[in-house]
């Protein structure tokens, strides 16, 4: 039998600098391009050579519902806005019992955006908040 785990549902833990921000219930955009220059070789007709050249990471964006973590939040940025200065982190991938499933470095965080949540009480959505980060790379874990 294979130990192959289906996530049905996951949580994202979120640590910056050292400080733990808790957890979120969705985390996208983790990615990398790899931009190509295009060398065409004289005398050879039959193709082009691809080279790779920068990276490009794609800002991370992750969600929640406002929860007591939200002001962990409020704290961290207090302190980054007032000197931005890059910051390892880490995001934990967890089962819904909280143990983790798998995990990444991510090399020098800065914040890029911060969305709080609306309060409408006509609407019965939960209230949600929004951080998106920006970094220089990834490491698995």
């Amino acid at each position: 039998m294979t130990d192959n785990i289906f996530a049905t549902s996951v949580f994202f833990r979120l640590s910056i600098g050292g400080n733990d921000l808790g957890a979120f219930h969705t985390c996208s955009g983790m990615g990398a391009q790899v931009e190509l220059e295009s060398y065409a070789e004289g005398g050879n007709n039959g193709f082009t050579w691809q080279l790779p050249g920068r990276v490009t990471w794609t800002n991370i964006t992750l969600t929640r519902p406002v929860t007591a973590d939200t002001v962990k939040i409020g704290r961290w940025l207090d302190q980054t806005l007032r000197r931005v200065e890059p910051k390892d982190g880490e995001i934990v991938a967890l089962k819904p019992n909280r143990s983790p499933i798998i995990s990444w470095q991510v090399l020098g965080i800065v914040p890029v955006r911060w969305e709080g949540p609306s309060f409408d009480p006509a609407s019965s959505q939960a209230a949600v908040e929004t951080l998106e980060i920006a970094h220089q790379g990834l490491r698995p874990s």
